[in-house]
């Protein structure tokens, strides 16, 4: 796909890799549709990506709320007239144990919300506003590809059982969708980076990011271009789809 002149949604596109990921391609022309809870930063963020001389929009809407999650597709292909692509990026962390054990006895655990409330993002909100966006590029004949964002965390991590959980699914359906929505053409793809340069990884305690980086070996975490270069390659490479690019810098955890 030629991104020039397309029409792409991103999730959580208000900060971090959403917003890299709408910078990437709107420097190839592509047009934005950014979605996000944020609305001030929202705002921000359509008013910088039009500067680059394309057409940027905001939709502030909670991905976990079906019924808006339909009015803001809606909205999208009357804005635009097409949708050629979305990008699943937003995603939330609530991290915790299973159980919590002292001396022998627990003394905690993760609640039914701590794991529910990352599902409801991470995992619903993408289904909702795949089923959506696909919807929308079927009913306006556009070519279209959907872009879901996993973990190097998808094969199971200490302390991410929840966030764990959500990652690996999402992978799983990019699968299931490549085989239902080929023949309406549109294509999918997920990328499963492994820690990336944003402000949720500057949050980390500095004890807590060196043990992680002593699993990688390139020794950095990545750059959120490099999120943004790998969607680039997804939406590009019209031989792709129902895969995952592991974008982890070697990283087994």
């Amino acid at each position: 796909m030629n991104l020039k002149d397309k029409v792409v949604a991103i999730t959580g596109a208000a900060q971090g890799l959403g917003r890299a990921m709408a910078d990437t391609l709107a420097d190839q022309g592509a047009h934005i549709a950014l979605i996000d809870m944020q609305e001030d930063a929202l705002e921000k963020a359509a008013s910088e990506l039009a500067e680059k001389g394309i057409t940027a929009r905001a939709y502030a809407v909670n991905v976990t709320d079906e019924e808006a999650v339909e009015a803001i597709f809606s909205r999208i292909a009357n804005d635009f007239g097409k949708l050629n692509g979305l990008i699943n990026s937003a995603g939330i962390m609530r991290d915790g144990m299973l159980l919590k054990v002292k001396e022998g006895k627990v003394v905690d655990k993760m609640s039914k919300q701590q794991f529910q409330s990352v599902l409801d993002v991470n995992l619903t909100g993408t289904f909702l506003c795949s089923r959506e966006a696909a919807m929308q590029m079927i009913n306006t004949e556009s070519e279209g590809v959907i872009i879901n964002i996993s973990s190097v965390s998808r094969a199971g991590n200490m302390g991410q059982t929840n966030y764990s959980a959500s990652k690996s699914a999402v992978a799983t359906m990019t699968v299931s969708w490549a085989k239902e929505l080929a023949r309406f053409g549109i294509r999918t793809g997920c990328i499963a980076p492994g820690l990336v340069e944003t402000a949720m990884a500057n949050q980390m305690r500095p004890e807590m990011k060196e043990k992680f980086l002593s699993t990688v070996p390139l020794r950095r975490l990545a750059d959120v271009s490099e999120l943004g270069h790998a969607a680039k390659f997804i939406f590009e490479n019209e031989y792709f789809t129902g895969r995952t690019i592991e974008l982890d810098g070697g990283t087994r955890i």
